[in-house]
């Protein structure tokens, strides 16, 4: 059972929030946009990954992270986005969410670009087999696509990424400063016989054959 820390000073109110915060400006205000205008389509054009947030009936959130070849995101039309669903692990964790509550959020990234785009709209799963067909990726026709309503755009500025330095911390070269995903894996799972060498010739495998 988790221990809850013993926090003392909690904001519980929008009011608190506020009045330790203050109000945004009016240009923060006005950039959020109701479609995609030609910045944003753009920016989505040009991203090679994002993260989707999802949740459940009961609010149970998951963040799951998409990517492929810039521009694998779909503009339908200003209002609607069409992300392919490629080959995973079969949890269906976003998926399953997307049927109990469609409401989701968007963070699309392109390297070494500090600002993101965020968006946030309705989701639902199609499986129209044109459109599908027209997203096939490394000679695979995606199964599902997850098509975005677009409710809220706006581009967010870059004080994170300066920060955190991210896209000059991000030189594959570097060395890798945590265990190995197959270390992890088997450290996790506790899978009576799984060395880590066996795992990672299943991840070699995977990320060979089923990209």
């Amino acid at each position: 059972m988790a221990v809850a820390t013993a926090f003392h000073q909690r904001i519980t109110t929008v009011a608190e929030l506020r009045e330790l915060l203050g109000e945004p400006s009016e240009t923060v205000q006005k950039k959020q946009l109701d479609r995609l205008d030609e910045h944003c389509r753009a920016f989505i054009a040009h991203a090679p990954f994002l993260l989707l947030g999802t949740s459940n009936g009961i609010g149970e959130c998951d963040v799951s992270p998409k990517g492929d070849a810039p521009g694998f995101v779909r503009v339908l039309d200003d209002r609607t986005l069409l992300i392919p669903d490629r080959p995973g692990n079969r949890r269906i964790d976003t998926l399953s969410n997307i049927l109990e509550n469609p409401r989701v959020g968007l963070l699309f990234l392109i390297p070494s670009v500090q600002e993101t785009l965020r968006v946030n709209g309705r989701a639902s799963i199609i499986r129209d087999e044109a459109l599908l067909e027209e997203m096939t990726a490394r000679g695979k026709r995606p199964l599902l696509g997850i098509a975005v309503d677009v409710e809220e755009a706006f581009i967010h500025c870059p004080k994170a990424f300066i920060r955190s330095s991210l896209w000059d911390a991000a030189r594959v070269d570097r060395p890798r400063p945590i265990a190995t995903l197959a270390r992890i894996i088997v450290d996790h799972t506790r899978i009576d016989g799984l060395t880590e060498a066996d795992q990672q010739r299943r991840i070699d495998t995977s990320l060979t054959t089923q990209l």
